[in-house]
């Protein structure tokens, strides 16, 4: 006998081939899932923000949005785009960006051509030092946007401060304006809250500086504050931080009379279909801005109003579906 003939080197070679290569593959599976976790429990710890764009890439992705941007007087605006059929281009509100819109865009991207932009100033559009960023002035870029990309005739809906920029808009440029939705929509009056207490003794909580001060805020929009890993507030808090001058400059512009009503004071130039969409229990924006809305409208064809149950002011986030489906039936009415 030969002993050579029992050695582990002599087992492993008459393997048959599929043996081998399967054991090759467990073996580079093994190494690419290793690689896989010290990575990305690296970037967790030191660098969230990569894995923060990864998920909002992911996201966009999943509903066929595309990131671009185009220079529309005097910003350069970076938005998303996707789908076909009729167009919808949806308005973010303060201290927010096109990133709200993601849990809600699979749903509309299905039937229409999308618009996403981030608001000037905000998210990943440009911000001039020293420029207004009130109502008004949004509303006035906001025709550039329209005017650069052709978007005219379009369903324009704005949430929050992104409402009060759309129904400016809306009543400025009505021949381009084929629909408007106004979603938990600044610049009408409502029943004074805790909110506006706040707002009118120069608090901002839309300010924070830590995990906690940022849960807080949330609480304030969120019926449910959503669960985010604390690396990824983190992330939010440092951006926060970042932007504050930008942040308090502009809430401090919306706190100006003008700008309070600056929508309730256009309500009679409004010419097209119009959908009021409120969370029942909106914390910011009450729902008694749902009632000046209706009385306010009397040029419009056609007032439509949804109130939605378990949501507070991020209804596009907390209800998505429902959200949609109130969007695409006032959509097929017109």
């Amino acid at each position: 006998m030969h002993g050579s003939d029992m050695s582990p080197m002599s087992t492993s070679t008459t393997r048959p081939l599929w043996q081998r290569l399967l054991i090759r593959r467990l073996k580079f599976i093994v190494i690419i899932t290793l690689l896989i976790i010290v990575v990305g429990g690296g970037s967790y710890l030191f660098a969230p923000q990569w894995l923060v764009q990864a998920n909002f890439w992911r996201q966009a992705t999943a509903a066929q949005l595309e990131k671009k941007a185009v220079q529309a007087g005097d910003t350069r605006w970076v938005y998303y785009e996707g789908g076909q059929g009729p167009t919808i281009v949806l308005l973010h509100g303060f201290a927010a960006n096109k990133e709200v819109w993601l849990p809600v865009a699979p749903l509309l991207t299905a039937h229409f051509h999308v618009v996403i932009p981030d608001l000037p100033g905000w998210g990943e559009s440009s911000r001039n030092p020293g420029a207004s960023y009130n109502i008004d002035n949004q509303a006035e870029r906001l025709n550039d946007f329209i005017q650069t990309l052709h978007l005219q005739h379009s369903l324009i809906v704005g949430h929050s401060m992104g409402g009060a920029v759309a129904g400016v808009y809306a009543a400025e440029h009505p021949q381009d304006v084929a629909e408007l939705a106004l979603v938990d929509s600044l610049g009408l009056k409502f029943k004074e809250n805790a909110f506006a207490k706040e707002v009118m003794s120069g608090k901002n909580i839309f300010d924070y500086n830590d995990r906690a001060g940022f849960l807080s805020a949330n609480a304030w929009a969120f019926e449910h504050v959503p669960s985010i890993p604390g690396r990824f507030i983190d992330v939010f808090v440092q951006e926060n931080i970042k932007n504050r001058a930008f942040i308090d400059s502009t809430f401090n512009e919306l706190r100006e009379n003008s700008q309070v009503l600056s929508l309730q004071t256009r309500l009679d130039k409004l010419t097209m279909p119009v959908l009021g969409m409120w969370c029942h229990d909106d914390k910011i924006i009450d729902i008694s801005a749902l009632e000046s809305l209706r009385t306010g409208l009397t040029n419009t064809p056609s007032i439509s109003t949804s109130i939605l149950n378990g949501c507070n002011h991020m209804p596009q986030m907390e209800k998505p579906q429902a959200f949609a489906q109130v969007l695409t039936n006032f959509m097929l009415a017109h």
